[in-house]
């Protein structure tokens, strides 16, 4: 068993986290107990009586017949709290707003979480619905705007990087650590990170540091169609969205006073 901090995990509790996070995982395909008990290792008794617990709870949720599970509704009402506590998440929000008034294209927050950014805030375009940027997804940071503006802000040693190849998620995401690395010193000496369709075929996006914390955790970015971005609109875009990140910056200069999670 190992340890964090000389305390010793639970068991117990880190099977229910596994679960929870690999139902969330699956999204709109649900789970047999026999796919649960072996993705994980556990059991199927084991299992079968841990997602019992969990359904009775509200926490998982299964069909009539009882015998698919899905995450439950407990797991959103979690979720939001976690949204609805943060001082930041809270605060920008309303520039979100702002730029996607502005611009008329989709604005992103997320944040950084090990090798991955987890959307927190999304403004979707009026000319281009997508359900790919909800709250919660979690997208590789090397594979896009979010990630790289945040990856830029820190060493090339100390880059939260998976081993090579790095996934793709399309024909033009950089899976070589090279290939990053000389993406993320162009971003560095621009000040701003730009995806070319590197998390989806057909879009392309802007991100933005913000950079009230050392290094950055959270970043912002516009999403545009391919079809619909001109050099006109594409310098449009960034100026704009410089003027967004001075203003967010400008209301969140520092973390003093506020709670320091981990």
């Amino acid at each position: 068993m190992s340890q964090r901090a000389g305390v010793p995990e639970v068991k117990s509790a880190v099977r229910t986290v596994a679960v929870l996070e690999l139902l969330a995982e699956r999204g709109d395909r649900p789970a047999r107990l026999r796919e649960l008990a072996d993705a994980l290792g556990v059991p199927r008794s084991s299992m079968y009586a841990l997602l019992q617990t969990l359904v009775e709870c509200g926490w998982v949720r299964t069909d009539a017949t009882g015998s698919l599970y899905g995450i439950g509704i407990r797991a959103l009402l979690t979720g939001t709290g976690y949204l609805d506590s943060d001082v930041r998440v809270r605060a920008v929000r309303p520039y979100l707003d702002e730029a996607s008034d502005g611009l008329g294209e989709t604005i992103h927050l997320a944040r950084l979480d090990g090798s991955d950014v987890v959307y927190l805030a999304t403004r979707e375009s009026h000319e281009y619905l997508r359900t790919i940027s909800r709250v919660g997804r979690r997208v590789p940071a090397h594979a896009g705007a979010l990630g790289k503006a945040l990856l830029a802000e820190r060493p090339d040693h100390e880059l939260p990087l998976p081993d090579e190849p790095l996934s793709a998620a399309t024909d033009n995401t950089h899976t070589t650590r090279a290939a990053l690395l000389a993406d993320l010193a162009a971003t560095r000496a621009r000040g701003y990170s730009v995806d070319r369709e590197e998390t989806v075929v057909g879009i392309a996006g802007f991100g933005f540091a913000l950079r009230y914390d050392t290094p950055a955790v959270d970043a912002i970015s516009c999403s545009v169609p391919v079809s619909r971005l001109t050099d006109e609109h594409e310098r449009h875009i960034v100026a704009v969205m410089r003027e967004i990140r001075a203003k967010i910056e400008r209301t969140l200069p520092s973390s003093r006073g506020e709670v320091v999670w981990r």
